[in-house]
């Protein structure tokens, strides 16, 4: 899809975005339920990159301590509290440049990819770069998607990020897609960039053969410690476009409502949805940041009636009051 057409897209009227979005998404997704996804942090701090964003750089004075990668068992207990929490896929980040077949570290990760995949969820993991090698064999542990996000339009990308290229990214994606892998690739809004930007981060993503099988798109948390601190909040109509942008631009791609949701009022939620977000990320934390509570999340989702089936009897009785 090219620019000018996603440009056409995105500034029609707004509800007439909303309705093209809406018959896209029955299209493909009627009757399939919003998928629930857990986030979990595996190695924290301490990364050597410079993303403008990240409270998990080494170059930024922020609220993150570097820690090292966690134990198996500990990504296992997480894994089995997500899945009675109603997850289908657990999200694995590890804060770094990347990794390779001979650190040692990463026969612990491939065990993580193996043990999450024996409890029933799908597994997603971001290690970063990753070479030929490393890609292939975590695909043969099972893994599900890997995680690598665009975050912005190519020409917008340098003042976000200094030390790689927008151009690395995507030879990473190539080397993800090549060894088998489904990809999870998406951005963030609210960065400073213009509403062209944006565009050009979705022209890219829907001109890959296939498109991501996950899109999240992120509204920036300001973090204090980094160059993006006093960045301001996305309005909520522009995100709302966007969404239904992607809807249209991907029609069988998974677009995740993801960070900043915790900023959103229950009806700009579920506008979101309406435009076609069919999933986010479930639980009290994300990888750094503060999430919306999972009852809360519970208790919108079955309001709108998109709660799946095995989730209901599990609400009625997490959302009754305490004794």
């Amino acid at each position: 899809m090219t620019l000018e057409h996603l440009k056409a897209i995105y500034h029609q009227p707004f509800f007439d975005l909303l309705e093209q979005a809406r018959k896209v998404h029955q299209t493909h997704w009627k009757g399939k339920p919003l998928q629930l996804c857990a986030l979990l942090s595996i190695k924290s701090g301490g990364c050597s990159e410079d993303c403008a964003y990240c409270a998990q750089s080494s170059r930024y004075s922020t609220h993150v301590k570097r820690e090292g990668l966690i134990p198996v068992e500990q990504v296992v207990s997480a894994a089995v509290r997500a899945k009675a929490a109603g997850a289908t896929r657990l999200c694995m980040g590890a804060a770094w440049r990347g990794i390779d077949t001979d650190d040692p570290r990463f026969l612990s990760i491939l065990e993580m990819v193996r043990r999450v995949r024996e409890t029933g969820l799908e597994a997603c993991i971001t290690l970063g770069v990753l070479s030929p090698s490393a890609a292939q064999q975590l695909q043969k542990a099972g893994l599900t998607v890997y995680n690598h996000n665009l975050d912005t339009g190519e020409e917008f990308f340098p003042k976000i990020v200094s030390t790689h290229s927008f151009r690395d990214r995507l030879e990473n994606i190539r080397r993800i897609r090549e060894a088998g892998i489904g990809l999870c690739c998406g951005g963030i809004i609210g960065m400073g960039e213009s509403v062209d930007d944006r565009l050009s981060l979705l022209q890219t993503l829907s001109s890959m053969t296939p498109p991501p099988d996950s899109v999240p798109i992120n509204c920036l948390i300001p973090i204090p410690g980094t160059p993006l601190e006093k960045q301001p909040p996305v309005p909520s109509f522009e995100l709302i476009r966007l969404i239904a942008t992607a809807r249209i631009a991907m029609p069988q791609a998974r677009v995740r409502l993801a960070a900043g949701r915790l900023k959103l009022s229950p009806e700009a939620q579920a506008l979101c949805f309406y435009a076609g977000a069919n999933s986010i990320f479930h639980g009290e934390k994300l990888l750094t940041t503060n999430n919306q509570a999972p009852n809360q999340d519970i208790k919108l989702l079955q309001e709108l009636d998109l709660l799946p089936e095995d989730l209901l009897g599990k609400a009625e009785n997490s959302l009754q009051p305490s004794a």
